[in-house]
């Protein structure tokens, strides 16, 4: 059923103006707001469903109301946009007239500083202009060495007569160990299961802070867990930081920190040493998070489909013959490629990207809304549409093999879109490759009888709701 919202906004009048809902040409735009379930006085009961489940609100709110929807949340005025279309339009034409909501930008920099991820305007372009040759396809592959080596110490250290094995903590294990060897070219060490239990704390505690229009400082006394996780991880940066500034330039290694410290010396108006500790610490937080619950999903796809895991071990088999993957020959691995793909489709790790708000009025999807307005871009319910993926919740990574009907743009997109795109994309999925390639070459991967399907839980990424515990059989002939 559809439910129309309120047509007229107290706070913006008659800001909007009139016309029928159309993708193309765009009409004259529509008076009032989209169709959205009813918000009674103040429309926090919205709030608390989205704080139970926001992938599953999103989604049913789509299935009820159309690719726009409005919600009413006294004060705001929040969208929901859910068309591919429309979403790109969002991100691409209109990028310049969106920042990120002021809200998550608060909670997030009390996490990682003023990094960034919650920049804005010439500091935004500053720093990710410094930033991107890092991250880009070429300087990527000198890292897969360091990636590989570090996957394979980790299958080393797996029963190599396989059993069941809960594999969430060893990739979340790996994922930051990886990270910080590009940052700070060390091991992460005996560090891991304090940095892992630290970064449990802070999502969990972000997760919540941003369902509540305002929050309590971090010294009040019931935050002493939160403060204790951000000094553990804090320390981790700023041993490494203090380590490397006792160094002679000359002595520094090719890596993360040192290109973040040039950048530092050379333009000391845009890159303070504080600018150079919090990009360390995002890079931390999101260089591990995000992969490692992707490791997790794959694995689980590929045990949940055996015919697929077989078809990917094949393909490894037969263009590695055993060997550590080299940058040269990832892209000799496309059907792996796919199921990674596929699963990110499924289970993206930002199921929902940060909200935006604008800051001049915008027509989109035949409607035009004022400036202020809330938009939010439900990855995964996008990811899920069936017209766009039939049967969408089944396992196919075929979808995205060369010659499968096309993707519309817009409707997989794990990494966002525009300008704000993810930095570390070809990283991630660097990463995910290597990782993915070696683990194939050294078990199989099965469900053990009795073990129901994971549910997905949202803490700012996607995770299963239990720590996933599956059967490694060790694969013979490599």
């Amino acid at each position: 059923m559809n439910t129309q919202s309120p047509t007229t906004c107290p706070f913006h009048g008659d800001a909007l103006s009139p016309v029928p809902a159309s993708h193309h040409p765009e009409p004259p735009s529509l008076k009032g707001w989209p169709p959205g379930p009813p918000s009674r006085l103040t429309g926090w009961s919205h709030l608390a469903r989205m704080a139970r489940d926001l992938p599953a609100a999103l989604e049913a709110w789509h299935r009820d109301h159309g690719d726009l929807v409005h919600l009413r949340i006294w004060p705001e005025h929040q969208v929901i946009v859910v068309h591919p279309d429309l979403a790109r339009e969002l991100l691409v034409t209109h990028h310049d007239a969106l920042i990120r909501w002021e809200r998550g930008t608060a909670v997030f920099s009390r996490l990682q500083g003023r990094s960034l991820f919650v920049a804005e305007g010439e500091e935004w372009r500053v720093r990710r202009q410094s930033l991107q040759p890092a991250f880009q396809h070429r300087a990527v592959q000198g890292f897969v060495p360091a990636i590989a080596g570090a996957a394979g110490r980790m299958l080393a250290g797996w029963p190599a007569d396989g059993g069941i094995c809960e594999v969430g903590s060893g990739f979340t294990a790996l994922a930051m160990d990886v990270i910080v060897r590009m940052l700070f070219s060390t091991p992460l060490g005996g560090d891991a299961r304090m940095a892992e239990e630290a970064v449990e704390i802070l999502l969990r505690a972000a997760n919540a802070e941003l369902y509540w229009p305002a929050g309590w400082p971090d010294w009040v006394p019931w935050k002493r867990a939160k403060r204790r996780a951000l000094a553990t991880l804090r320390g981790l940066i700023d041993r490494h930081l203090r380590a490397r500034l006792d160094l002679s330039p000359d002595d520094w290694p090719d890596d993360l920190l040192t290109r973040l410290l040039q950048a530092h010396r050379d333009e000391r108006a845009g890159w303070r040493l504080d600018g150079v500790r919090d990009e360390c610490m995002t890079i931390f937080l999101a260089g591990h998070e995000t992969t490692a619950a992707t490791l997790i999903w794959w694995a689980w796809c590929m045990a949940a489909n055996p015919l697929a895991q077989d078809t990917a071990r094949e393909e490894v088999r037969r263009v590695l013959n055993g060997q550590e993957p080299t940058a040269g020959r990832l892209a000799e691995l496309p059907y792996l490629r796919q199921t990674i793909q596929e699963t990110m489709r499924l289970y993206p790790a930002a199921p929902v990207l940060s909200t935006r708000r604008s800051t001049r009025p915008i027509s989109l999807g035949g409607w035009r809304f004022p400036a202020r307005t809330l938009f939010l871009l439900p990855v995964q319910a996008m990811q899920h549409d069936a017209r766009w993926f039939p049967e969408p919740l089944a396992f196919r990574p075929e979808r995205f093999a060369p010659g499968a009907p096309p993707i519309p743009r817009g409707a997989h997109m794990p990494f966002g879109a525009g300008p704000r795109v993810c930095l570390g994309q070809h990283l991630a999925m660097t990463e995910l490759t290597v990782i993915a390639a070696m683990l194939l070459q050294c078990f199989a991967l099965s469900v053990p009888a009795g073990v129901a399907p994971p549910r997905p839980v949202m803490r700012l990424s996607l995770r299963p709701d239990k720590p996933l515990r599956l059967q490694l059989s060790p694969v013979t002939g490599g």
